[in-house]
């Protein structure tokens, strides 16, 4: 039906000029935005604790399992459990502080641009005004 109406306005427009005098044709714009990725290094500081726990864990295992191995001992997987954790803590490198850390981010450059949106037709038929959306 608006293409009906579209093609009768735009019939009506060329053929009689008093009638062009009331129709108006208007585009409209809108504002988009652009986003652009691009990557970027972030650098910074951060906090850690130094905990030992970790290497403690690992040489209690560790010293269970060789504990186990020892033959005519009991309980050598205990005793080899204690002795592991307390050289693995004792050996630990871990160290509390600041780390400088980096990692690599995704941000977004926007541009902002105007593009076309869509047109109107507005014209008058038998006393009533129409307006009418299109594409060009």
């Amino acid at each position: 039906m608006k293409h009906i109406l579209y093609t009768f306005a735009l019939a009506m427009v060329m053929s009689t000029p008093a009638l062009a005098q009331s129709t108006q044709v208007q585009d409209h714009y809108k504002n988009v935005i652009n986003k652009s990725p691009y990557n970027v290094e972030v650098c910074y500081d951060r906090t850690v604790s130094g905990d030992k726990t970790g290497d403690a864990v690992k040489g209690a295992i560790i010293g269970g399992i060789l504990g186990n191995n020892i033959k005519g001992e009991n309980n050598g997987g205990a005793i080899g459990a204690i002795i592991g954790g307390m050289l693995g803590h004792s050996n630990s490198t871990a160290t509390g502080g600041t780390q400088r850390r980096c990692v690599m981010e995704t941000r977004y450059k926007e541009t902002s641009a105007r593009v076309y949106s869509h047109s109107t037709i507005t014209f008058s038929y038998e006393g009533r005004t129409h307006t009418v959306n299109f594409q060009k």
